[in-house]
């Protein structure tokens, strides 16, 4: 078997194509939108993914107003940065890199952010959201992925899709994400992890695998029944060196399967800027008929 490949590439393209004009009517209305951007230290994977999205934004006609703390930045520092980011009217959206140094409480410095600016999703408010089924900022990798299946018309509504990992950024949002009754959802959702003894026996009998663990090629040809389709959501690095969740060989198994690299990433990125769209919309009184994808 031959496993159909599910690049991410296609998938946001499709997403930017649908913000180009929304953007334009925000500009036309006199509301150019701004994705506020807060580093705090010299990480420079951190400060290459935030350059990244400056130019990003630069491209899709935002602004990018950009707040740089240094390494030895206080709490007191990074919550008077992201207050000053919630008062500015120039900025609709504002993204706080992770990680932080070990000086700084990033959770708490998450709780002073405004809910309505978070456009990674995941303040406890907007998690609360989605839970409920509200419309909000809904976390980038969990909503890109239903719009990656979606896209390649992977049904799963009423099928059994099973999650490998539970972490706050990805397994549990997009459990809840995926069992929600839309067209591209309403799925059965199992959780699972490496707690869970056996869990492989959960994998096997599952339509749709989605890796979200964060540990290398955790997931194997024979945790698999053939024709499954998978999706690598968890990676780790090593030093510059990407290594997902899904072992390649898996490709031999699924009927299809995201590729190593240009995957989940490309519409995580997307899905960042359809969030900030929405602030920008809400914050101008443009309505929309939101869904909490």
């Amino acid at each position: 078997m031959t496993a159909r490949m599910m690049p991410g590439g296609p998938v946001a393209d499709a997403i930017f194509a649908d913000l180009t004009p929304r953007i334009a009517a925000l500009v036309g209305a006199g509301h150019t939108p701004g994705l506020g951007t807060l580093l705090v230290g010299g990480d420079s994977a951190s400060a290459g993914y935030i350059r990244m999205k400056q130019e990003k934004a630069a491209s899709l006609g935002f602004t990018s107003p950009h707040i740089h703390l240094n390494e030895d930045a206080s709490q007191a520092d990074v919550l008077a940065a992201i207050r000053e980011m919630n008062d500015a009217d120039d900025v609709d959206a504002v993204l706080l890199q992770h990680p932080t140094p070990p000086q700084i409480d990033f959770d708490a410095a998450l709780l002073t952010l405004d809910p309505d600016k978070d456009v990674d999703g995941l303040h406890p408010v907007n998690m609360g959201r989605l839970a409920l089924g509200m419309p909000g900022p809904v976390p980038c990798t969990p909503a890109g992925i239903e719009a990656l299946l979606a896209h390649y018309e992977i049904p799963i509504a009423g099928r059994e899709v099973c999650i490998l990992g539970r972490g706050t950024t990805l397994g549990r949002p997009l459990a809840l994400l995926l069992s929600q009754k839309r067209p591209t959802a309403n799925a059965a959702v199992t959780v699972v992890h490496t707690g869970v003894a056996d869990w492989p026996r959960y994998t096997r009998r599952a339509a749709v695998v989605i890796a979200a663990a964060g540990l290398p090629s955790i997931l194997q040809p024979e945790h698999l029944t053939p024709g499954v389709v998978v999706v690598g959501g968890g990676v780790r690095y090593e030093g510059k060196r990407l290594l997902p969740d899904v072992d390649e060989r898996c490709e031999a198994v699924a009927a299809a399967i995201t590729p190593r690299l240009g995957g989940v990433g490309p519409t995580t990125i997307a899905l960042l800027f359809r969030n900030a769209v929405e602030a920008a919309e809400r914050r101008a009184g443009i309505a929309r008929t939101l869904s909490p994808t």
